[in-house]
């Protein structure tokens, strides 16, 4: 080791990161009787996981089974093999099956998590075989902060796009019943803004709900989990090399209070810090043209790559560079990261077209394979599909929302920044004036939109069959017929608002066998070192099989690579 750091701590085990997946993961090694510690560089534990939707797909779950739904192994492995294919080893796809009902059934039983099963959030590919219309996705129950005490200081906030009206928590099946408009979603919304606004003891030190939700309940509960075990957290400790002696992982360089400081290790070391999405010059090296750290919806400056750079030091195998979990976002002036565009797309009387005014996808579909199309296409029209362009009229404006833009009957044109003129938001009389605006082919728009009038009346969307499909009217709106995602394009004004070719990280990384462990090209392991979630290649493959398939494959693998590093023989002795 040519490191002039000293030697500070010894560890069973070292987690790098603080997201759902890294806190689980030394959850599980704590429980194994091994001395843990995680090391995040910023100065907020939560990660991308913090701003997420907190759901986690796990199919077979014993949720579902208790509420009487049917699933099963075969099913599951069907589907995955069908959505995956040939791009990750099977092995992994049923490491993933076999443990991921056992992982979700031992931290509701022996942590703070409580999840319940979203019984009619459907798998993303319902033209696959195996695939589910709901039951394999778990979403979190709101969760108190006060148990964290002044710990809640550090949580990463949550994305304002997950909260109502940006500050109240409310969880995925508040969040559908409003945005489906189903049957009491108005007194829901009253009673949640009620619940809020009367929580005087809270609203007397902050404007910060103290119910946590989604990805915020989910990392709260995980990091109370870890206070109750108490397993130490370093923030602003910045991992840059690991250390190996004799072919094994013996421990971890980082830089705590400006000084480098090694970190030796017994077992080994878990890579759970997020993708490279935050490194221009590594986003430019592997990613599809044209990108832009600007555009993703993770914090800046902190997915920078450092384990994807750290492995490769040390000969490590990777996979999937060229991915991203895309997703497509929309920029608002002073916000530090651009807000994801995921469930309005499939509201009625909106559109998506690109610089020739056409329509290039069903708007509907998952956000990965929104953006997927978003490329593929920008290749086609020669650079006019990123960005691209919402369209929609004065009738959506007043009843839906879109990206910051609340309904006008909630937040009127009069009461948007000003600022969000022309940045966020594009507005005209008429479809040519619009088209002008944001240089898109008038006459290409003009058709387009007469073209879905047709579908809308009809129901059919004979190009994209948008809401033909389960998941698709998903966040439809139920009183529309007769299809809940089409509806007219034709009350003035006109509205355009740009969206880029966003992500919510990055998918490749390191290649991890079966057990977590990580890989060199020829297939051997790196003693001693296993990734999770982002900085490993992703499971998944390059598809996004349901809602949580981020999150749920990187707290399972947290459980698999604690559970073989309890099995490994300690290193008593570390050469510095």
């Amino acid at each position: 080791m040519t490191s002039q750091a000293n030697v500070t701590d010894t560890y069973d085990v070292v987690v790098v990161g603080s997201g759902a997946g890294a806190m689980s993961a030394a959850i599980f090694a704590a429980d194994q009787g091994m001395s843990v510690l995680i090391v995040e560089k910023s100065d907020k534990y939560g990660g991308t996981s913090a701003l997420s939707g907190g759901g986690i797909w796990v199919p077979n779950n014993h949720f579902f089974k208790a509420r009487g739904g049917e699933d099963s192994y075969d099913k599951a492995l069907t589907y995955l093999k069908a959505s995956v294919g040939d791009q990750v080893d099977e092995k992994r796809l049923r490491a993933y099956l076999d443990n991921a009902p056992k992982m979700m059934q031992y931290l509701q039983e022996n942590t703070r998590l409580n999840y319940t099963v979203a019984e009619r959030y459907p798998d993303y590919y319902q033209h696959l075989p195996g695939a589910a219309p709901g039951g394999r996705t778990l979403d979190p129950e709101l969760f108190d902060t006060t148990a964290l005490g002044d710990e809640v200081e550090h949580l990463q906030p949550a994305s304002p796009t997950t909260l109502l009206l940006g500050k109240i928590g409310w969880t995925a099946r508040h969040a559908h019943k409003a945005m489906a408009k189903e049957r009491g979603w108005r007194l829901m919304i009253v009673w949640l803004m009620l619940r809020y606004k009367l929580d005087f003891k809270q609203r007397r030190k902050t404007k910060r709900d103290r119910r946590a939700a989604l990805g915020n309940a989910l990392i709260a509960s995980l990091r109370a989990s870890l206070m109750d075990r108490k397993v130490p957290l370093w923030l602003n400790t910045d991992f840059s090399e690991l250390i190996e002696t004799n072919g094994r992982i013996s421990g971890l360089i980082v830089k705590r209070n400006g000084q480098e400081q090694v970190i030796q290790v017994r077992k080994g070391v878990i890579l759970g810090s997020g993708g490279f999405e935050q490194n221009q010059a590594l986003r430019d090296k592997y990613l599809p043209k044209p990108t832009k750290v600007e555009w993703s919806a993770t914090p800046p400056g902190r997915n920078t790559g450092a384990a994807l750079e750290a492995g490769q030091a040390l000969g490590a195998a990777t996979a999937m560079l060229d991915w991203a979990w895309w997703a497509p976002t929309i920029s608002v002036p002073k916000e530090e990261k651009a807000r994801g565009v995921f469930a309005e797309r499939a509201f009625p009387g909106a559109i998506v077209v690109n610089g020739e005014g056409k329509r290039f996808v069903n708007e509907a579909v998952g956000y990965l394979e929104f953006v997927d199309e978003m490329y593929k296409d920008n290749i086609k029209t020669n650079g006019k599909t990123v960005p691209a362009w919402a369209i929609f009229d004065g009738h959506f404006r007043f009843n839906y929302a879109m990206g910051p833009l609340m309904p006008s009957q909630v937040m009127p044109d009069s009461r948007l920044p000003k600022a969000w003129h022309k940045t966020v938001y594009w507005k005209a009389d008429s479809l040519e004036a619009l088209a002008a605006e944001i240089g898109v082919d008038a006459a290409g728009l003009k058709d387009t939109v007469e073209r879905i009038n047709r579908f809308a009346a009809s129901g059919n969307d004979e190009d994209f069959q948008r809401g033909g499909n389960v998941f698709d009217r998903y966040y439809g709106d139920s009183n529309v017929k007769p299809n809940p995602c089409l509806a007219p394009i034709k009350k003035g004004p006109f509205y355009a608002m740009r969206m880029d070719a966003g992500d919510i990280g990055t998918k490749g990384g390191l290649l991890t066998n079966e057990r977590g462990c990580v890989v060199r090209e020829d297939g051997s392991e790196i003693k001693g070192l296993y990734a999770i979630g982002n900085c490993s290649a992703s499971v998944m493959g390059t598809t996004y099989p349901g809602a949580g398939a981020t999150l749920g494959p990187a707290m399972t693998f947290g459980y698999i690579a604690a559970h073989d590093l309890a099995k490994q023989t300690t290193l008593d002795k570390v050469d510095a």
